[in-house]
């Protein structure tokens, strides 16, 4: 009876500190809770070139997409009408045809139109340098995109760098070689490190993608432009 007694007296002392110690711990872990936007607040002056580089990594790969997408369009019958077009003898319809499509594809193919009665091998020629120029017009502006890949790195780890050192030399001034202290800064500092890593990749990617969508558009002009040769060398009706 006395032994029950005691164990139930422990146990009413002990369950309230056990839930004390759960509260505290609870309101510790809200306490070290940081967000987002507060931690990249901590990067440092760095991390206002990061948000100019991210901002225009944003800007140039939008910019290149709908610039890409668009020159990959074209109308379906096309090519079969510039076909029956030639193939009638009719040249001055399928040069007002490629004259009047917005398409790199239908640019070269018009310069192609207009060297109707030349060699082929000038035809070719033609075309293929019209080609190029549609390309370059596709391929501006993603240097940016890859610049942006290379030295957003090396923008994050200079903050970092920058940082660790006065890290340090805060301590050399206080003498605080503690455990918190070190970490603290340590932490903080390594935020503009893993910011810039991530503007990089994802530029890169996006450099990567658009590299891969303009090739799509090169196999497209390539591809017209054979069947274009083609239709030259068909006899006319």
């Amino acid at each position: 009876m006395l032994l029950g007694l005691v164990t139930l007296l422990q146990d009413s002392l002990l369950q309230p500190k056990a839930d004390t110690v759960a509260t505290a711990a609870s309101a510790v872990t809200a306490d070290q809770s940081i967000k987002l936007l507060d931690l990249l607040m901590k990067g440092g002056v760095l991390m206002i070139p990061l948000g100019i580089l991210s901002v225009i990594a944003v800007f140039a790969f939008v910019e290149r997409f709908l610039t890409i997408s668009k020159a990959g369009k074209l109308e379906d019958n096309f090519m079969p009408m510039i076909r029956d077009h030639i193939s009638n003898g009719n040249v001055s319809a399928a040069r007002s045809l490629s004259k009047n499509t917005n398409s790199p594809i239908a640019r070269m193919i018009d310069k192609g139109i207009q060297r109707i009665g030349k060699p082929i091998e000038n035809i070719e020629k033609s075309m293929e340098n019209v080609g190029k120029l549609e390309i370059y017009k596709m391929e501006k502006n993603l240097v940016i995109l890859s610049i942006i890949a290379g030295i957003a790195p090396m923008f994050g780890f200079l903050g970092t760098i920058a940082g660790m050192i006065q890290t340090f030399f805060n301590i050399s001034i206080t003498s605080d070689i503690t455990l918190g202290a070190i970490a603290g800064g340590i932490y903080v500092k390594m935020i503009t490190s893993a910011t810039g890593l991530i503007i990089g990749l994802v530029a890169f990617i996006g450099y990567s993608f658009l590299n891969a969508q303009i090739d799509k558009v090169i196999n497209k002009m390539e591809g017209a432009s054979a069947e274009f040769i083609d239709i030259l060398q068909e006899p006319t009706k």
